[in-house]
């Protein structure tokens, strides 16, 4: 068995986070695109697949913040990160860019009731533009 070098790792923290940001800007992004693209008959707004995605993302998004978990991307960032000897303010360029774009200081209420807000809109979103088959 191989292990991953400290580079390798670093690597991978910054891929993730890359990931992470892409996934958020996917479900922040959809919901205003929704609901302008379904007053303006956008039929592509109305795709099952896309819909359900953006939906059981923000449920799984708000259900890890009523439990009190944090996400498994930041997690998995987090140990990528340790692995790979950080510690304290050194990051990568990537790192410190999208960082400060995800993560935000703010206590843990504050982002359960904006996930719960943000997942009800979405829910609302569902019922008025609704997906087609």
């Amino acid at each position: 068995m191989t292990t991953m070098t400290p580079t390798q790792a670093l690597w991978l923290a910054d891929t993730i986070l890359a990931l992470h940001v892409g996934i958020v800007v996917f479900v922040v992004g959809l919901l205003p695109l929704v609901l302008i693209g379904g007053a303006l008959g956008w039929r592509w707004v109305r795709h099952f697949g896309l819909r359900l995605t953006h939906l059981v993302l923000m449920v799984f998004i708000a259900a890890q913040a009523w439990l009190g978990q944090l996400c498994p991307l930041t997690v998995w960032e987090q140990d990528l990160r340790r692995l790979a000897g950080q510690s304290g303010y050194r990051e990568s360029f990537i790192e410190h860019w999208l960082s400060r774009l995800l993560y935000w200081e703010a206590p843990w209420w504050v982002f359960v009731a904006a996930y719960t807000l943000f997942a009800l809109l979405v829910l609302l979103a569902w019922w008025r533009v609704r997906p087609l088959r």
